[in-house]
Order: structure tokens, then C-alpha cells, then sequence
């Protein structure tokens, strides 16, 4: 037989079995089940972002818009009322947790002062604290797949590599068509970690960054307010 004849035939065989379904569905079953599952985190990694994006921009106009109304002339307590009619979240949040503590001492038959200001400083610093864990929830999903989702893909690699070397043993041929379809399969897994690590580590390192910069305006909030308080209770001591 002239291998003219036979290479034209061969071709299409060996272009279909490298295409990305073909590659998954000739996979060993370990390697799919590490591709399926990058695949979720992938998904999840984006379902998260989304999310974020969404909850940091509406906490930020919610600080925006406290912090215009704090600073209009407003009286706080007729702000704390409007306020603590509602449940609260962020800035606002703090100012109503410290307003209460306010209203509990000088409501109290004994209106001591005494330690009032570094009660109201710890229940605005727990309010920040709670805020902080509110807007972190779920980052570390990224910084997880960020670090792991690469060796997760590698080690589907490694697997889909042994298993091709297997069968290229079996077979006893070690011709290119042969060979690239079992190696590409394996290195699929890796670009597979990939895709989904890049975007987490992206996503945990932008997030982290503003969970950061929205805590260090709720501090200042929170250390201007205190002082606001402290010398209202110098002037009433």
C-alpha cells in the first residue's frame, strides 16, 4: 500500500481527537473529574466576583451617603432616630452602635461617664470588625483556587502523562498520532487550572485591596466620631 494514500486518510482522525471535547471525553476518568471540578471553581471563582463588585459598590454609595448626611448640619440624634428605625449596615452601623451606648449611659439612673469612652470606642471597633468579616466572606474561595487551582490541573497532568505512557506501552507505537492526543488530553487539565487560578488571584488580590481601603474609612469614621463624643462628654462631666 502507498502511505500516500493512507496519510490523507489519517488526518482527520488525528485533528478530530485533538479538539477540546474530544480531549475531555478520551480522558481518563481521574482526569475529568479534576477538569470538572476546576470547572466548578471557575465558575465559582466568577460567581463570587460578580457578586463582590456588586456588594463593594453598593457599600461604598451607602458611605457616601451617611457620611453626606452626617456631615450636613444634622443633628445625630435626630440622625441616630431615622437610623436605628432601620437595620443598618457599614458606617452607619457603627454611628448607631455608638450612639446606643451613648443613650444607655446618660438613660442610666447613675450617669456615670466613667469608662464611657472606651466602651463606646470597643462597640464601634466590634461594629468594624463585624463589617470586615461581611465584606471578606468567601475570599478565601479565591486565594484557595488562586494558589491550588495550578497544582490541581498538574496533577491531572501528571495522571493524563502516566496513563498516556501506559497505552503507548500497550500499544507498542510511539509515533506522533499516537502520542499528542494522549499528551494533550493531559496538558487540557492544566490550562483548565489555569484559566480558573488566574482570575481568582486577580479577583482576591483587587477585593483584598478595597476590603482594606473600606476598613480604613470606617476607622477614621470611627476615630472622628469618637472624638465628637469625647468632648461632648468632657463638656457634660
Amino acid at each position: 500500500m502507498n502511505p500516500a494514500d493512507v496519510t490523507p486518510a489519517a488526518l482527520p482522525l488525528v485533528s478530530a481527537d485533538v479538539s477540546l471535547i474530544a480531549l475531555f471525553l478520551q480522558a481518563h476518568w481521574v482526569v475529568k473529574t479534576v477538569m470538572l471540578g476546576l470547572l466548578a471553581c471557575s465558575v465559582w471563582v466568577w460567581a463570587i466576583a460578580i457578586d463582590k463588585i456588586f456588594l463593594y459598590s453598593r457599600t461604598k454609595r451607602a458611605m457616601d451617603r451617611f457620611e453626606q448626611a452626617f456631615w450636613s448640619g444634622q443633628s445625630i440624634e435626630e440622625l441616630y432616630r431615622a437610623l436605628s428605625a432601620k437595620p443598618t449596615q457599614s458606617m452607619a452601623a457603627c454611628f448607631v452602635a455608638a450612639m446606643r451606648e451613648w443613650k444607655r449611659s446618660f438613660e442610666s439612673q447613675s450617669r456615670s461617664f466613667a469608662g464611657l469612652q472606651m466602651r463606646i470606642e470597643k462597640v464601634m471597633n466590634v461594629s468594624i470588625a463585624r463589617e470586615v468579616e461581611r465584606l471578606e466572606r468567601r475570599l478565601l474561595v479565591l486565594a484557595t483556587v488562586g494558589s491550588a487551582g495550578p497544582f490541581v490541573g498538574l496533577f491531572g497532568t501528571v495522571w493524563g502523562i502516566m496513563s498516556s505512557f501506559q497505552s503507548i506501552a500497550a500499544s507498542k507505537n510511539t509515533s506522533l498520532a499516537v502520542v499528542a492526543p494522549g499528551i494533550a488530553e493531559a496538558l487540557f487539565a492544566t490550562a483548565i487550572g489555569l484559566i480558573a487560578a488566574i482570575p481568582a488571584t486577580i479577583f482576591y488580590n483587587k477585593f483584598t485591596s478595597e476590603v482594606n481601603r473600606q476598613a480604613q474609612r470606617l476607622e477614621g469614621f470611627a476615630d472622628e466620631f469618637s472624638a465628637i463624643l469625647s468632648r461632648q462628654i468632657d463638656e457634660r462631666a
